[in-house]
C-alpha cells in the first residue's frame, strides 16, 4: 500500500513560484500530489503538525565529499536530501553508483566523470576504484600534475567521454591541484562538454593576485572557457579560492553572466578549507602566495596543528592524502567575516558545503550507529553548512527572505542539473508533481553547532526531512533505518 504523508498548516515555500504562505502539503508515495488549504487527511495517512514550521524542498548539494552512510546522516540533519559528488567526481561512475546502491544511502546522491580520475589513469597507470582515499592519495603526486602530451590528452579526453555516457553528471575539475598544467587541456574539457551537453564543475587553478606566474588566472579560466565553447561553467566554492580577492572574482563572473555565458556559482559559510595535506598549494614554498603559514594547517586524525616547515614536508611525505583543515580567513574578523557574506550574497550563488568525509579513531571511514561514535573527525561544514547559512543570511542579517533561501539551497542547484538529467527537474521545488524530497525547519531554532575541535555535531532545527517521500528525520531525531535515497544519473548520452 502506497504510503501517504500530510504536512499539516506549516510556512510553505515554492522557490520556483516565489510563493510564502500557510498551507498543507499531501505526499503519496515519493510524490508531492497536492498542496493547498485545508486538505483532508485521507484514510491512514500521517499527518503532522507543521504549524510555526518553514516547509520547502529539500536542498540539493552539488558539492558533498562524504561518501557515506555517517556523513550523509550528518548532512540530513542539515537539511539535505540530495548530495553529489560534482567538483572532484569519482571514476569509474559505474562502479561508484553501484557501491553507493548496494550499501544503502540515506539521501539522493550522483557523481561526475572524474578529469583527475582519468588523469591518473593515463599519466600514472593508476587503476580507478571509485575510492575517494585514492583520490586524496593520487592529489600529491608531481607527476599527475605535469601537462599531457597531445596522445594522453586524447586518451583522457577518450575516458571522460566514456564516463558520461555511463550516466555521469559532468566533468569534476580540480584545476586547483594541477594548477601548472596547459590551459588548452581545460578548454578542451569545456569543449567535450559542451558537445556532450554537459555542466563542468572546476576547481580553479591560482588567482593572479596570488601567484603572478600562474599559466592563466583561475577565475578568468572560467570565463574564457564558458565564452568560447558554450559550456555550462561551474565555479567551485569561489569564497576558498578567492580569499581576499573575493570581490574582484565575482565581478568577473558577473560581467562574464551580464554578457550570456553559462557560469553559475557556489560558497560556503566558512573561511577554513579541507583537503589531503599533498596538495600542490600546501607545499612549504607555496604557502606564502595564500598568506598562509604551516601553522595554518591542521591535521584533522590528531588534530595536531603543522609546526613548521620541516614538519610539513614529513606530513605530506608519509601520507599525501590524510585530511587536514586549511585556515584561509579569519571567521572572527568583521573583515573576513563580510568576504563570506558577500560571497553568498552575490546574485544566485549556490549554497554548497565541500562536505568531507567522516573519519574515526579506528581508522574506519563510515559507521551505521547513530548517534556517531565519539572522536570522528571532519570539517565542520559536513554537518553545519546549510542551516549555518539560513541563520546568518535570514534569521540574523535578513539578506535572505524564505523563498530566496531556497532559491540558493534547493532551486537553483537542482536547474544547474536539468541538461544533464530529467530527474532533476522534479526536485528544488515544492508544487504538485515535484519529489516528495521535503524539509521542515523550526526557524527560530536552526542553527549549526559542529566546530573545528567537535566536527561532528549535528546541527539544529530539521523537524522533518522526507526523502523519496520517506522520513529520514522525524520530530527531530534522525530514522538510523532509513535508506531511502536514489542515484541521480544522466541521460544516455
Amino acid at each position: 500500500m502506497t504510503t501517504q504523508v500530510l504536512l499539516r498548516g506549516g510556512r510553505v515555500i515554492d522557490p520556483e513560484a516565489r510563493t510564502d504562505g500557510t498551507a498543507d502539503v499531501l505526499v503519496t508515495g515519493d510524490t508531492i500530489t497536492d498542496v493547498g488549504p485545508d486538505l483532508p487527511a485521507p484514510d491512514g495517512a500521517v499527518v503532522v503538525d507543521a504549524r510555526g514550521h518553514v516547509v520547502g524542498p529539500g536542498f540539493v548539494d552539488l558539492h558533498s565529499h562524504v561518501h557515506s552512510v555517517a556523513g550523509q546522516r550528518l548532512q540530513a540533519m542539515d537539511g539535505v536530501t540530495t548530495a553529489l559528488d560534482l567538483e572532484a567526481g569519482l571514476m569509474p561512475v559505474e562502479r561508484a553508483y553501484a557501491d553507493a546502491a548496494a550499501q544503502g544511502r540515506p539521501l539522493h546522491y550522483g557523481f561526475s566523470a572524474s578529469w583527475g580520475g582519468a588523469r591518473a589513469q593515463v599519466l600514472l597507470g593508476v587503476d580507478p576504484d571509485a575510492d575517494i582515499r585514492t583520490s586524496l592519495h593520487v592529489l600529491g603526486d608531481p607527476g599527475w600534475q605535469r601537462s599531457s602530451t597531445p596522445r594522453e590528452l586524447d586518451a583522457w579526453l577518450t575516458l571522460l567521454r566514456g564516463e558520461i555516457a555511463d550516466g555521469a553528471l559532468g566533468i569534476g575539475v580540480l584545476m586547483g591541484y594541477a594548477p601548472r598544467s596547459d590551459p588548452a587541456e581545460f578548454l578542451a574539457v569545456a569543449q567535450l562538454a559542451a558537445d556532450a551537453g554537459v555542466p563542468v564543475y572546476t576547481h580553479v587553478r591560482e588567482l593572479v593576485e596570488a601567484d603572478p606566474s600562474t599559466p592563466i588566472d583561475g577565475s578568468e579560466e572560467i570565463v574564457r572557457a564558458a565564452e568560447e565553447t558554450g559550456a555550462a561553467m561551474h565555479h567551485c566554492h569561489v569564497n576558498s579560492t578567492s580569499r581576499r580577492h573575493v570581490d574582484r572574482v565575482l565581478a568577473t563572473l558577473d560581467r562574464s553572466r551580464s554578457a550570456g555565458s553559462r557560469v553559475t556559482v557556489e560558497a560556503y559559510p566558512y573561511g577554513a578549507g579541507s583537503t589531503g595535506i599533498g596538495a600542490f598549494f600546501l607545499a612549504p614554498d607555496r604557502l606564502s602566495v595564500w598568506g598562509l603559514t604551516p601553522g595554518n594547517i591542521v591535521m584533522l586524525a590528531s588534530g595536531e596543528r603543522v609546526a613548521d616547515e620541516a614538519r610539513l614536508t614529513e606530513l605530506r611525505r608519509i601520507d599525501p592524502g590524510a585530511p587536514c583543515i586549511v585556515q584561509y580567513l579569519d571567521e572572527d574578523d568583521p573583515a573576513d567575516a563580510a568576504l563570506l557574506h558577500r560571497a553568498l550574497a552575490f546574485p544566485d550563488s549556490i549554497v554548497a558545503s565541500d562536505a568531507m568525509p567522516v573519519t574515526f579513531a579506528d581508522g574506519s571511514w563510515d559507521s551505521r550507529l547513530w548517534p556517531l561514535p565519539a572522536g570522528g573527525s571532519t570539517h565542520p561544514r559536513t554537518a553545519g553548512t546549510y542551516l549555518r547559512s539560513l541563520r546568518q543570511m535570514v534569521r540574523e542579517t535578513g539578506a535572505w527572505n524564505w523563498v530566496e533561501a531556497f532559491r540558493r539551497c534547493s532551486f537553483l542547484p537542482a536547474r544547474v542539473l536539468d541538461a544533464t538529467t530529467s530527474a532533476a527537474t522534479r526536485k528544488g521545488r515544492l508544487a504538485v508533481g515535484a519529489d516528495a524530497d521535503i524539509v521542515v525547519l523550526d526557524p527560530e531554532q536552526i542553527t549549526d553547532t559542529a566546530t573545528y575541535l567537535d566536527p561532528v555535531r549535528p546541527s539544529v532545527g530539521v523537524r522533518q526531512l522526507l526523502v523519496a517521500g520517506t522520513f529520514v528525520v522525524r520530530d527531530g531525531e534522525l530514522d538510523p533505518t532509513a535508506y531511502p535515497g536514489r542515484g541521480l544519473r544522466g541521460e544516455p548520452r
